[in-house]
């Protein structure tokens, strides 16, 4: 009777533990167009690539666009080619062979990629909001405040924050137990997925996202909402409608940028998910881990002067 208990328990255990590999099922359904949907992938993973490198090199090399403001976007800029080459490559691989296979250290290791980029992207918005407040509504004090030295600070705290989010979920994930099931139905890696597929209790990762997503979520954009009614009253104040449009002119790349990348994690992971609604998800998760990651240095570019007025002056003394 014991030896038959301690084989029926070595076998459930040995069941639970045969999983060592996901499947992720990408986009369903696209048998016919999946040579286009690479085709569009790739060209926007390449512009991607090239619009943020440019814009890193603009700032880097160029003594016209030194302020703070530039400081952080070559920060975010960075930060979108670390989430874009975590997710593009293997989406590109996935839509080809319309599902792929990926190891259990691989999809832990894209999922913690992901997960610190995700967190820096909304810590740096938080601090460029944070600029341009001071920018409108305390200009006189703000060379004296946003120095370099508050610059690197809130920088390196971003960066700290998003590592200490991976490590946190690295110990909770080796922890998991995963059986039964190994469908993913996503185009990565994600949390929410995982711990559906885990046969674990999963209460720990979940206090540990709801805590994690106090400082990295929600109250950056409590903090944001703030700065911007203040920033919009400080601009309503202006007498001169050309003053107005030109105060307005230095952070509505900004906004732009931030309603759209918030926008969409909010529908993702704040909205309880229903098994109906997968599909949309999987687009709106392609809005920020593809098309944000596009549009940063795209936005930021045609709506500043001097990064034009610098990418014009290098591209004539090209030509002369």
């Amino acid at each position: 009777m014991h030896l038959f208990l301690y084989e029926s328990i070595l076998e459930h255990v040995t069941n639970q533990t045969t999983i060592k590999e996901f499947w992720i099922l990408g986009f369903q359904n696209i048998h016919n167009i999946k040579i286009l949907l690479f085709i569009l992938f790739l060209i926007s993973f390449i512009l991607t690539l090239s619009a943020n490198f440019t814009v890193i090199l603009l700032i880097s090399l160029s003594h016209h666009i030194k302020a703070p403001m530039y400081f952080f976007l070559s920060h975010l800029s960075f930060n979108d080619i670390l989430l874009s080459t975590t997710i593009v490559p293997e989406m590109l691989h996935i839509i080809l062979r319309e599902g792929s296979s990926i190891s259990l250290s691989g999809c832990f290791i894209q999922f913690c990629l992901f997960s610190a980029s995700g967190a820096n992207e909304c810590l740096l918005l938080t601090a460029m909001s944070y600029d341009r407040y001071l920018a409108i509504c305390n200009p006189l004090r703000y060379s004296s405040i946003m120095d370099l030295r508050l610059c690197i600070l809130l920088v390196s705290s971003s960066w700290a924050c998003g590592v200490l989010i991976v490590l946190s979920h690295i110990v909770l994930l080796q922890k998991m137990i995963f059986c039964g099931s190994n469908i993913i139905n996503h185009f990565y890696c994600d949390l929410p997925p995982l711990l559906r597929l885990s046969c674990s209790d999963t209460s720990a990762n979940e206090i540990v996202v709801a805590i994690g997503s106090i400082p990295i979520l929600f109250l950056p954009l409590i903090f944001i909402s703030v700065t911007y009614i203040n920033i919009i009253v400080a601009i309503l104040r202006i007498s001169t409608s050309t003053g107005r449009q030109k105060a307005f002119s230095t952070c509505s790349s900004h906004l732009t940028v931030v309603c759209m990348y918030y926008g969409t994690l909010v529908f993702n992971y704040v909205i309880p998910s229903k098994e109906q609604y997968l599909g949309l998800q999987k687009m709106v998760s392609v809005c920020y881990t593809i098309v944000s990651p596009l549009l940063n240095p795209v936005i930021y570019s045609l709506r500043n002067e001097q990064i034009k007025t610098t990418i014009t002056k290098l591209a004539f003394k090209k030509y002369i």
